[in-house]
């Protein structure tokens, strides 16, 4: 039996991510994976079964590592404004600092490869928890989940995207995601969100 090595299983997992980012799932083939990480096809089946238990495995680690960030600090039990503002925060921060992790993850939102069931069921919890509780308390108005996650948070992944890519509209210059655009665009969404 070949033996595990945990260093070749980063570096292949980080150049899967990689390769997806920025050729799509069908750059991806466990050949060209094998040359980019300097290693041979037969090892990395040493480490993953298949190409999709591979695409799984990475699915679901970059979900727990986003669910991690969004959560800390975070209060499933605080007001709608302020929970949602940390939210906001540790969203962005994740987002700005694993920009390939969340081009990465952004590829699988509906995507038919991978078992998206698997999120953390403590982070599910949590969002849930706040949601019901600001109805409650009458901080936020009853919404379809789709329609609630869209405005609540599309806006900032929208403007994170620009601010990382340095672009903004066409003839416009690149738009900078600062904290009075952040204030601004949050109290938007919240009045949005309001009752």
């Amino acid at each position: 039996m070949r033996t595990r090595d945990a260093n070749k299983e980063i570096i292949i997992k980080q150049k899967a991510i990689e390769m997806i980012v920025s050729q799509g799932f069908d750059g991806l083939s466990m050949h060209k994976l094998a040359k980019a990480s300097g290693v041979s096809v037969a090892t990395i089946y040493i480490y993953f079964k298949d190409r999709e238990s591979l695409l799984q495995q990475l699915f679901t680690e970059e979900s727990r590592k986003m669910a991690e960030a969004t959560l800390v600090n975070f209060d499933p039990e605080s007001h709608f404004d302020e929970g949602l503002k940390v939210q906001w925060l540790n969203r962005m921060k994740y987002c700005m600092e694993n920009q390939h992790s969340m081009t990465f993850m952004e590829q699988f939102k509906h995507s038919p490869l991978v078992d998206r069931s698997v999120m953390e069921r403590r982070f599910l919890d949590a969002m849930s928890k706040f949601v019901h509780t600001a109805i409650e308390r009458k901080e936020l108005i009853p919404l379809p989940v789709e329609i609630y996650w869209s405005i609540a948070f599309g806006p900032m992944y929208q403007l994170v995207k620009f601010h990382i890519a340095k672009t903004s509209m066409p003839g416009r210059p690149p738009f900078i995601f600062d904290e009075e655009k952040i204030n601004l665009t949050l109290s938007l969404v919240i009045k949005a969100l309001k009752p």
